[in-house]
């Protein structure tokens, strides 16, 4: 590699290693170093450093987080929560696959994988503690139906993925990503049930003795909450039906909502995930910047230097999955993925399924509580229980680490089955 090459690289190295020890939003951070490598190393303009500004993409994230802060706010995701809930009547052992759907449905719908755990997480853990199910089992099965709904067409992370790899010229299938999403965090949830009831702690010290909860009362929505269900229902019929743009789609139910409640339009307004845009335009310029001066097509090269493309494939499955643990899912994404393309340009690996594998790779271990999510989940522990399921969670995250990277390898990309 030359220095042109290697100091770009170092600075993302850098990046990543500040993200990881200190709260700062990497993608500011690249941004910054993507003017600073551009403008004084590189001799490159303002337009020529902001070429790949991924402009659609920062639409879809904020129509999308805005229109769901709307959808929060005004009660309807409460409501949807309580009828899954209500569908178990009284089945405790049914309630993990209850919010494992009910955090699908919201991802798959574009909610973020994090607002969907804050959304569940409280009712989920308190059911869990008042049925003695295990707080470390029911979080699992949060995080893992928020990322199986995750990679859907409708989700940010969908477009994203499905973006990059437009960008990089290996097209892939949205609906295979998400199929491939969702399965395999089927499968994690499954294992985690066995997993846990092999060893005697599903029922976290009830004894094997089986306890009832309350169900939620019935709650009819009303107004704004059945505008808000059919807007969602519209919004399911113009991006999959005729194929519109997820974000202008957003935008305008959005707008409609806040319409009907124009006093609390500002608080709306706030709930866009800013840090998301930044981190993923950051992210997606200064990777860009890399692929320019050639450090991904020189990476990649020594990377096929390994021999087989099924080894190369596994290792950057387990890189990508040990370094998602405690830095950002989303900016190693942007970085990894196109990585796989000289990968896949000189071997018979299918892009989709190298993708997903990458992707679910990447996402999965966010079970850590290093990661918002796992972290989301301490944070409705009960406060005596919070130092128990820090370290159980840790423990069992370490253990998804092991085992769901060369899953997701196994069945997505050395099969060949997309």
């Amino acid at each position: 590699m030359t220095v042109v090459q290697i100091i770009p690289l170092a600075v993302l190295v850098a990046m990543f290693v500040i993200a990881t020890r200190w709260p700062l939003n990497i993608g500011v951070m690249a941004l910054v170093a993507s003017f600073g490598v551009g403008y004084f190393m590189l001799g490159m303009s303002d337009q020529q450093i902001l070429a790949e500004f991924p402009a659609s993409i920062v639409l879809t994230i904020i129509g999308v987080t805005y229109f769901f802060s709307m959808a929060q706010r005004n009660g309807t995701i409460g409501i949807l929560v309580k009828a899954c809930v209500r569908m178990v009547r009284g089945r405790t052992l049914l309630l993990p696959w209850v919010f494992f759907l009910a955090a699908a449905a919201l991802t798959s719908l574009g909610t973020f994988s994090p607002a969907a755990i804050a959304l569940l997480a409280p009712a989920a853990l308190g059911f869990a503690y008042e049925s003695r199910l295990h707080p470390v089992a029911m979080g699992a099965f949060i995080i893992n139906g928020a990322h199986a709904g995750g990679f859907s067409p409708l989700s940010v992370a969908g477009v994203l993925v499905h973006d990059i790899a437009l960008r990089n010229h290996f097209p892939i299938s949205q609906g295979g990503l998400f199929a491939a999403s969702f399965a395999l965090n089927l499968i994690l949830s499954a294992l985690t049930l066995l997993l846990f009831a092999l060893t005697g702690r599903l029922r976290d010290g009830a004894g094997g003795q089986h306890t009832d909860v309350d169900m939620p009362s019935t709650e009819r929505p009303h107004g704004e909450q059945i505008l808000t269900l059919a807007l969602i229902a519209a919004m399911l019929v113009c991006t999959l039906g005729f194929h519109l743009p997820i974000g202008f789609v957003a935008l305008s139910a959005g707008l409609l909502l806040a319409f009907v409640n124009i006093k609390e339009h500002r608080t709306f307004i706030g709930g866009i995930s800013w840090s998301t845009v930044l981190l993923v335009a950051g992210m997606i310029t200064y990777v860009s910047l890399l692929q320019h001066v050639g450090v991904i097509d020189t990476l990649a090269m020594q990377a096929l230097a390994l021999g087989a493309p099924l080894l190369i494939a596994l290792v950057l499955c387990y890189v990508i999955g040990v370094g998602s643990a405690f830095a950002s899912s989303t900016a190693l994404l942007t970085a990894f993925i196109p990585m796989a393309g000289p990968l896949l340009a000189t071997s018979s690996l299918s892009a989709s399924g190298t993708v997903a594998a990458l992707s679910v790779a990447a996402t999965v271990v966010d079970v850590s509580p290093f990661s918002t999510d796992g972290a989301l989940v301490v944070a409705n522990a009960r406060e005596d229980d919070r130092q128990r399921v820090y370290r159980q969670l840790m423990f069992y995250a370490g253990g998804v680490v092991l085992v769901a990277p060369a899953l997701a390898w196994a069945l997505l990309v050395a099969t060949g089955i997309m």
